[in-house]
């Protein structure tokens, strides 16, 4: 299952850690974020110990979103060594995001 990641946790989810992260900044009134869950839970499976997939309600965590400029969700970014490597913005198929991830994983 994909983490929630709020204002309170992000540096140490996601700017600390030793692994790739992918970001979904979503909102609960967002119809393409709600096409995008499922594919984002499905690669939290998927990359389970590879990688940490989680989640950013930007409605709840606006300190987080304001940081990365987030304006547009659903909003993918990719993080790894805790700097942004790769973004996407907006409802793509599953295979877009994973080989986005893959290429972090090499």
């Amino acid at each position: 299952m994909a983490l929630v990641i709020t204002d309170a946790n992000f540096e140490e989810v996601v700017l600390k850690s030793d692994k790739p992260v992918l970001v979904d900044f979503w909102a609960e009134w967002c119809g393409p974020c709600r096409m995008v869950g499922p594919v984002v839970e499905e690669l939290a499976s998927e990359y389970e110990g590879k990688a940490v997939i989680g989640k950013v309600d930007v409605d709840n965590n606006p300190e987080v979103s304001m940081k990365f400029g987030i304006r547009n969700i659903p909003a993918l970014l990719f993080f790894k060594n805790g700097e942004i490597v790769d973004k996407q913005i907006g409802a793509v198929p599953k295979s877009v995001l994973a080989g986005k991830l893959e290429a972090q994983l090499g």
